[in-house]
């Protein structure tokens, strides 16, 4: 899945002004960007996201100055075929497919943003259907040549216990552009000094996490140590098709855990989602590396690697 949040947030910041988007639409290889990635590009220059991860922009911000300026849309090909390939093309050995339309009725119509936008707050994906003849973006469905790119929820994280490990998890979420939200009903935990800038909910977990309604992009870690905390919050997690549940402990402890969750109900299948103990075995030793373990698994679980 391709990571556009950026972009769609540009898209609205630079409504009304003359831009083009540039698309990957295919990849072959080790392509540095995965299909679907975007690169808004504004009339003045600036320009937000990226096709390549910096391999062939250059030639990207000449034709989306073009396309601006009235061109039609483009559709370009990249890769590696001579020494030329190292001033404008890919020297990682992949190859790309980019389009590159104008923001506008003739190419991705800005209103599409909209309609992405409405879709993720309501924690929906939507689908926009692009004809690779015409350079013509819809929400309908089209037959023949076209490419349908997937807008799927912005990725959330719902850690619940505002402990040590916590702290330094919400801090990679966020540089990992993943929405944390901690959830602790103790006050003396959650507070502000202790999460700056992070979202708190003092809700009891299993009303939180009932109310934030977890699903495919969103993973639940239990940090707590307190069954009381954790249990409800895990019942809670694995009601709904969450991505990613992880409870911290040893494997002891979870299997304790999995005793109780199953005597209050907690079907096998469900039980066999959760990850105990949580995260990538690094051999973590302290709060950052445990967090960072448990940050790798809930990006490969959102990657669907594991």
């Amino acid at each position: 899945m391709a990571d556009n949040d950026s972009v769609l947030a540009a898209a609205t910041q630079w409504k009304g002004a003359p831009m083009a988007l540039a698309t990957v639409v295919s990849t072959w290889g080790s392509a540095p960007r995965p299909r679907g990635s975007h690169m808004l590009v504004h009339a003045d220059g600036r320009f937000e996201g990226s096709v390549s991860g910096g391999c062939v922009e250059s030639d990207i911000l000449a034709t989306a100055a073009e396309v601006i300026a009235g061109a039609p849309f483009a559709l370009k090909e990249y890769g590696v075929a001579d020494d030329a390939a190292w001033e404008v093309g890919l020297p990682c050995g992949g190859q790309i497919a980019v389009m590159v339309q104008p923001v506008g009725a003739e190419g991705f119509d800005p209103e599409l943003f909209d309609r992405i936008a409405e879709a993720r707050d309501a924690g929906d994906a939507l689908a926009v259907s692009t004809d690779l003849d015409t350079g013509q973006s819809s929400l309908r469905t089209l037959e023949g040549a076209a490419f349908v790119n997937r807008y799927d929820p912005p990725r959330r994280l719902l850690i619940v216990g505002a402990v040590q490990i916590a702290q330094a998890l919400a801090g990679l979420a966020r540089e990992l552009g993943i929405a944390a939200t901690v959830i602790d009903p103790r006050a003396r935990f959650l507070t502000a000094e202790r999460f700056p800038g992070v979202t708190l909910d003092d809700r009891w977990p299993d009303e939180a996490i009932e109310a934030l309604g977890p699903g495919p992009s969103t993973a639940v870690v239990t940090l707590s140590h307190d069954t009381k905390i954790d249990d409800p919050a895990l019942i809670a997690a694995l009601a709904r098709p969450t991505c990613y549940v992880g409870a911290l402990g040893s494997r002891r402890s979870h299997a304790a855990r999995r005793e109780r969750l199953a005597a209050a109900g907690v079907a096998a299948a469900d039980l066999d989602r959760i990850e105990g103990p949580v995260g990538l075995d690094i051999g973590a030793i302290g709060p950052a590396e445990i967090a960072l373990s448990i940050a790798a698994a809930m990006v490969a679980a959102f990657n669907d690697r594991r």
